[in-house]
């Protein structure tokens, strides 16, 4: 289901070009993918979505919808509130996802798919996120994905120290997992990239050193531990690839750390003899060993976000009264004016001052009917009463 960085563009156009789709997000990272959507009609809305994703995945509808999770209105900023926040991460506070969903939004922004609703919702989620790690600990300690595949290998192994590391991938997963290397006494970090001159550039921000694909099967026969972080579509380490190498390795176990996804080692080679194969589930397991200890944290942030997202909901409520009001004020002055108009040949004999006189009257008993209502939606707005007067606001005048 992942969409890569280069599918973007196509999956967000396919979005803005469904039928019931106003304006859309979409958010993939290594945990999620996500589309956030203003829709005309939710259930045209969600099946608009799941063809679009059974599409790019070449996934039957049905298979789709069973593993899809769904919420709207309040709910939906609230989910989002609690993604951008680290709440809903494998790794709770993890910073790595802020920057993953202000990359969604900014891509939306490029693509024209984002508007006057989730353009300020967004901007105020990425708000809320930096609020949390700024204000709460959360944060700290293991606050990364990559950090805490490093500090998997490490528990599995006791320590990284004197060992032989492999990193497949440059991207910022690959980025992140080699600063958290930096400091564990490794004695050979290699990076193994696609594009050398990146396996290059990152390998240097660790002071380790980067291998060819040429000389993949001989880095890999040398590794104590591998960390797999790339981002392509396809098995990059076939079972039979990890069979060969475990034949030169005169019996040495290999950890294998796959945090990609989709995956970059074929499932089975945890069969192996020699081989520990671990993933994104075991990850998972790791990090919920250590979230008790952070209960009052998750607290704290729970209680930051649950009141950001109740400042947006009012100010979204707010900004959807203030062209309510005016289309109410703007429908009163056209009554004015034509009544006003109809009855223009009674006021001839009057003087321009009469005249005017009289149409300030007319404008004046309007306005002052206009001015309890319009007060009292101002003061509900952002409120369930605010959004009953709205709604019958625009019932009763059919604004």
């Amino acid at each position: 289901m992942t969409v890569a960085p280069g599918d973007l563009p196509k999956a967000l156009h396919g979005l803005a070009s469904a039928s019931h789709l106003s304006e859309s997000v979409l958010l993939s990272t290594c945990n999620r993918i996500e589309v956030y959507a203003y829709a005309e009609r939710f259930h045209g809305g969600y099946a608009d979505i799941r063809e679009l994703l059974a599409v790019h995945s070449g996934l039957p509808p049905e298979t789709v919808a069973d593993e899809l999770y769904s919420h709207h209105d309040a709910e939906a900023v609230l989910h989002l509130f609690s993604v951008a926040a680290g709440l809903d991460s494998v790794v709770v506070g993890e910073h790595e996802i802020l920057g993953q969903v202000r990359d969604a939004w900014q891509a939306a922004q490029q693509e024209g798919t984002v508007g006057a609703v989730l353009d300020p919702l967004f901007r105020r989620a990425v708000e809320a996120g930096k609020k949390v790690r700024s204000t709460t600990g959360i944060a700290r300690g293991i606050a990364s994905l990559s950090h805490a595949a490093v500090a998997l290998a490490q528990q599995r192994l006791g320590t990284l120290a004197g060992r032989r590391v492999l990193v497949l991938g440059a991207g910022d997963v690959a980025a992140g997992t080699l600063k958290s290397l930096a400091g564990t006494g490794a004695a050979d970090i290699a990076v193994a990239n696609r594009t050398p001159e990146r396996a290059a550039a990152a390998a240097e921000t660790c002071g380790g050193r980067a291998v060819s694909l040429a000389e993949l099967e001989p880095a890999l026969v040398a590794a104590d531990v591998v960390i797999t972080t790339t981002g392509a579509t396809d098995i990059v380490l076939e079972h039979s690839d990890i069979g060969d190498v475990m034949a030169r390795r005169g019996g040495a176990e290999l950890l294998i750390v796959d945090v990609a996804v989709p995956r970059d080692v074929d499932p089975a080679a945890r069969e192996l003899p020699g081989v520990t194969l671990l993933n994104m589930d075991d990850l998972g397991e790791f990090v919920q060993q250590g979230r008790a200890g952070r209960t009052q944290e998750i607290d704290a942030v729970q209680t930051i976000v649950d009141a950001e997202v109740e400042r947006y909901l009012a100010e979204a409520s707010a900004r959807e009264v203030a062209p309510l009001i005016a289309a109410l004020r703007a429908r009163a002055d056209r009554v004015s004016t034509a009544e006003l108009d109809r009855h223009a040949s009674r006021l001839t004999d009057l003087s321009e001052a009469q005249r005017a006189a009289v149409e300030a009257l007319v404008h004046g008993v309007v306005n002052k009917l206009l001015h309890e209502p319009t007060v009292r939606l101002k003061d509900a707005a952002g409120h369930a009463r605010g959004d009953r007067l709205a709604e019958a606001l625009r019932d009763l005048f059919d604004l």
